[in-house]
């Protein structure tokens, strides 16, 4: 143990931090003051209020309705999920059809064709997604049914 002669005044300052007297006893900690408690209770406040603010200007400022907003979002997801399908459909069926022609395993052979299989149909049925939707829309167009 440094003897008392030795403690530097940073080593002092780093042991109040911790919370530990130079023997090891665990000094209590320092209470925050009430200016200190009064600062985090206004800063607190006012990021709240702000918060409040910019929720409730939102709507405001929107020159679309919810409606149209969603169609958006929803149409920039599926374009960008057809995409990632297409790459993914290609380099799947890629790897399939080279099992197929290199495999001399009748068992790896069928597998592969299942998978080819599986991979063509279910990117058809995600294409044929897009041209439901565009199909349907102007029936349910402004959220009334007309049949």
């Amino acid at each position: 143990m440094a003897r008392k002669s030795d403690r530097t005044p940073h080593m002092q300052r780093a042991l109040a931090r911790t919370g530990l007297s130079p023997g090891g006893v665990i000094l209590e900690t320092a209470q925050p003051t009430r200016a200190a408690k009064r600062r985090r209770i206004l800063y607190w406040s006012l990021v709240a209020l702000t918060a409040a603010l910019v929720i409730s200007l939102q709507p405001v400022f929107a020159a679309d309705t919810i409606w149209t907003k969603f169609s958006d979002v929803m149409k920039d997801i599926y374009g960008k999920l057809l995409g990632i399908s297409t790459i993914i459909a290609v380099t799947a069926a890629t790897v399939a059809l080279l099992v197929r022609l290199i495999s001399r395993n009748q068992r790896a052979v069928d597998e592969a064709t299942s998978w080819l299989k599986r991979i063509v149909i279910t990117w058809v049925i995600l294409n044929s997604l897009g041209f439901c939707i565009a199909y349907l829309e102007p029936f349910i167009s402004g959220g009334q049914y007309t049949p």
